[in-house]
C-alpha cells in the first residue's frame, strides 16, 4: 500500500466506525481535569471563563487523545487479533481498514498541533512532549511490567497543558493535578488489564497483572487510587479550594472505595462497571464540585 492510498480520505461511512475504534466517548475520562486546571487558572488569573480558550482546549484535548488511541490500535492490531476479548475491534475484523486508521491518526494530529499553535508559543513548544508518550505507550508492553506507568505519564499532561493553555506559564499546582490524574488512570488501567492475564501470558505480552497476578494488580490499583485522592486534597491545598471542593473529594473517595469492593482477586466479573461508569463518575463528579466551588469563590461567566 502507498503513502498516498494510506492518507487518502476513507468513505464516509467509515467514520462513525473509527468513532468506535478510539472510543471517542471516553473522552470523558480526561476532559473533566483537563477543565478543572482550565478553570482554575482563569480564577487565579482574572476570576473570568474565557470560552474560546475553553474551546481550543477541548479540541487539542480530544483530537490528541483520538491521535493516540489510534495509534494505540493501529500498533497493537496484531496483538488484539490473537486475544479473544478484543478479536472484535475494528481494524482486526476489518469495519475500520489501516488506510482509515492512519487518516483519522494523522488528521488527529494536525488538528493537535493546529489547536496548540492557536493557544500560545509554550504550547506549541511543548506539543511533541506530549505526543511522544502517547505512542510509545502501546509499545510498552512489549519492553516493560509497567506499561500503565507510561500511561499515566501521557496522562498527566492534560491539565498541566490546559493550564498552560490558559496562563501561557508552568505551574506547579496543574503538575499536581496532573500527577493525580495520571497515578488516577494508570490505577484503573491496572484494574482493566486483569482481564487479560491468561492471553498476555501466552503471548508474551508484559504487564502488572502478567507478572504479579490479579491480586498484585488490584493491590497496586488500590494504592494508586490512594495516592489520588492525597494528590488531589493537595491541589486543593494549593489552590486555596473551598467546601464545595472537598465534598467533592469525598464523593471521589466514596467511589473509589465502591469500585475497589466490587472486583476482586477470584471475581473480576464487576470489571467493566468499575472501569466505565464508575471512573467516568467520578470524573464528571469532582469537576462538578470544583467548578461549583469556584463559582462560589467568584469566576464570572463572562
Amino acid at each position: 500500500m502507498s503513502t498516498a492510498e494510506l492518507f487518502e480520505a476513507p468513505p464516509p461511512g467509515r467514520i462513525k466506525a473509527f468513532l468506535r475504534l478510539v472510543m471517542i466517548e471516553h473522552s470523558i475520562f480526561a476532559l473533566p481535569f483537563a477543565y478543572i486546571a482550565s478553570f482554575t487558572a482563569m480564577f487565579l488569573a482574572n476570576r473570568r471563563i474565557h470560552w474560546g480558550e475553553l474551546l481550543i482546549v477541548t479540541i487539542a484535548m480530544v483530537s490528541l487523545r483520538t491521535f493516540a488511541m489510534a495509534a494505540n490500535r493501529i500498533i497493537d492490531r496484531e496483538l488484539d487479533a490473537r486475544n479473544p476479548r478484543t478479536a472484535g475491534r475494528e481494524l482486526v475484523t476489518g469495519a475500520v481498514s489501516l488506510r482509515t486508521a492512519y487518516t483519522g491518526s494523522a488528521a488527529a494530529l494536525l488538528v493537535f498541533l493546529g489547536a496548540a499553535a492557536s493557544l500560545n508559543p509554550l504550547c506549541l513548544a511543548l506539543a511533541p512532549v506530549a505526543v511522544v508518550p502517547m505512542v510509545v505507550y502501546p509499545y510498552g508492553k512489549r519492553f516493560t511490567d509497567f506499561p500503565q506507568a507510561i500511561l499515566g505519564l501521557a496522562q498527566a499532561m492534560g491539565p498541566v497543558g490546559a493550564w498552560l493553555a490558559v496562563t501561557g506559564s508552568w505551574s506547579w499546582e496543574a503538575v499536581v493535578l496532573g500527577l493525580a490524574v495520571g497515578i488516577w488512570i494508570g490505577g484503573f488501567d491496572l484494574i482493566y488489564a486483569c482481564q487479560d492475564v491468561a492471553a498476555d501470558r501466552a503471548e508474551g505480552v508484559r504487564s502488572v497483572p502478567a507478572r504479579f497476578g490479579v491480586a498484585g494488580a488490584l493491590h497496586g490499583a488500590r494504592a494508586c487510587h490512594a495516592v489520588t485522592a492525597g494528590l488531589l486534597a493537595w491541589y486543593g491545598v494549593l489552590t486555596h479550594a473551598g467546601p464545595a471542593f472537598y465534598i467533592g473529594l469525598a464523593v471521589v473517595v466514596a467511589a473509589f472505595l465502591y469500585e475497589h469492593s466490587i472486583v476482586k482477586p477470584h471475581d473480576i466479573s464487576k470489571l467493566n462497571r468499575a472501569f466505565f461508569s464508575i471512573n467516568g463518575f467520578v470524573g464528571i463528579s469532582l469537576f462538578a464540585f470544583a467548578f461549583l466551588d469556584l463559582i462560589l469563590r467568584g469566576l464570572h461567566f463572562a
